[in-house]
């Protein structure tokens, strides 16, 4: 029988679909696999999704973003009150429950968090339809480990508001290891697994122990002070920088401005999970004058290296609040969406590995070749064979001082080595990619 399961994040939400013994998540009519929890208000509609993300810009006090932060919370919850005063559209009480005041010109009307919900889910509703036909409506949905049965509840209302028959709802860790197929291909045996999720707007990690297919998490913890809106407001920093630099124009209190940076920002940080590099062009960003900047994956990775640093951090720090080295897990999954990042995982866990090392070389040289090598053997008779290398050319000599380089290894799913080699000062950048053996 067809499935449907449904992730709504704080900034997006996916859905999948499970049909002929396979689950596959499937693309909107925009063709992404992620759409944007977002729903802009106008006169006349409801928009959701991608439209309405790109519209506001023009339309940001009506436009509802992050819903999932306020679903079954009160006025007196502490996280409903850090959404209230950072919202731009604004929130009030009615009648005891919260309520979001869109004001589009002709009417003025009070729209509760579950109808926002409501609408979000509809698109993934209508996303899944298009794969399996409109007969199907049972629903499975992701909710966070650490929600209460408010918020619980009223995340099935929206659900149930939008056609679905809820068959359950299942912690997010959970299903991220229902998704890898662990512990229910080879039950037998018991192993210790590290779940990563880095959202939108929150960190989370959880050790979970896999015993005989039971699932039981051992400890866990979110951050809510890292995300991907961290990195992409990195992005938008250093976009504003540069500007200046090259206009003499600070825009960083033009909120307009800033908005349309972010919006550049967080394009080209998804650009940049693929792409060696990325164009931010804005059209008359400030003052009737266009912005054109080019930004590397390298620089990036330069930029937003102290929040890989939390994410390593927080890892560490969770596992030795659960009393376990990093050789004690067995496994890691990264349950991150669209906001994430490939991070530093401790030893012993076979996801993606990021490296980042800083070295100098004397100032008096124009160029720097960073060689790689493996290894073989052990001990004595280790054997170290030179398989690549990355020359920085160009540099600017000097009399005195030292070339800072950051090299960042990054180890892909498939195998693939990527290797970029920055110059700090002025952003010059190679990179090379190693293929995996056929």
């Amino acid at each position: 029988m067809a499935a449907i399961g449904v992730h709504l994040g704080c900034t997006s939400a996916c859905v999948a679909v499970y049909k002929d013994g396979r689950a596959d998540v499937v693309a909107n009519d925009a063709g992404d696999r992620v759409t944007p929890a977002v729903v802009a208000y106008s006169e006349n509609e409801e928009v959701v999704g991608l439209a309405a993300k790109q519209s506001r810009i023009r339309n940001i006090s009506n436009t509802v973003m992050k819903v999932k932060q306020i679903l079954g919370r009160s006025s007196d919850d502490p996280q409903a009150q850090k959404y209230i005063t950072e919202s731009k559209c604004l929130v009030i009480e009615k009648n005891g429950k919260l309520r979001y005041k869109i004001d589009t010109g002709e009417e003025t009307k009070f729209v509760n968090p579950e109808d926002v919900a409501r609408l979000i889910f509809s698109k993934m509703k209508e996303t899944a339809h298009s794969v399996l036909g409109s007969d199907a409506n049972d629903v499975v949905i992701t909710v966070p480990f650490d929600f209460g049965e408010k918020q619980k509840s009223a995340l099935g209302e929206a659900a149930r508001a939008a056609g679905f028959n809820v068959l359950r709802l299942i912690h997010e860790p959970s299903a991220a290891l229902l998704a890898y197929g662990i512990g229910q291909e080879s039950p037998a045996g018991k192993s210790n697994i590290l779940v990563f999720k880095l959202g939108g707007t929150s960190l989370s990690i959880s050790v979970m122990e896999v015993n005989s297919g039971i699932y039981r998490v051992i400890s866990t913890n979110t951050d809510d002070n890292i995300g991907g809106t961290q990195f992409t407001e990195t992005l938008a920093q250093h976009l504003a920088s540069e500007f200046q630099r090259s206009f003499k124009h600070d825009v960083r209190g033009n909120a307009r401005a800033m908005m349309k940076l972010m919006n550049s920002a967080d394009i080209a940080k998804h650009s940049l999970s693929t792409l060696g590099s990325a164009n931010c062009f804005l059209d008359s960003l400030y003052e009737g004058q266009d912005f054109d900047c080019n930004v590397s994956r390298a620089r990036f990775e330069l930029l937003c290296s102290p929040l890989f640093n939390k994410c390593i951090e927080a890892i560490r720090a969770l596992l030795q609040q659960s009393g376990f080295a990093a050789d004690d897990i067995n496994k890691g999954v990264d349950e991150s969406g669209a906001n994430s990042f490939t991070v530093l995982f401790p030893s012993g866990t076979p996801l993606p590995a990021r490296r980042q090392h800083t070295l100098q070389a004397p100032g008096s040289i124009s160029s720097v070749c960073l060689e790689l090598y493996e290894s073989e053997g052990k001990n004595s008779a280790k054997e170290e064979n030179k398989f690549a290398q990355v020359i920085l050319q160009d540099l600017n000599k000097k009399e005195n001082g030292l070339h800072d380089i950051i090299a960042v290894l990054t180890m892909k799913r498939d195998g693939s080595l990527h290797v970029t080699c920055t110059d700090q000062e002025t952003g010059k950048c190679e990179a090379i990619t190693i293929e995996v053996a056929s």
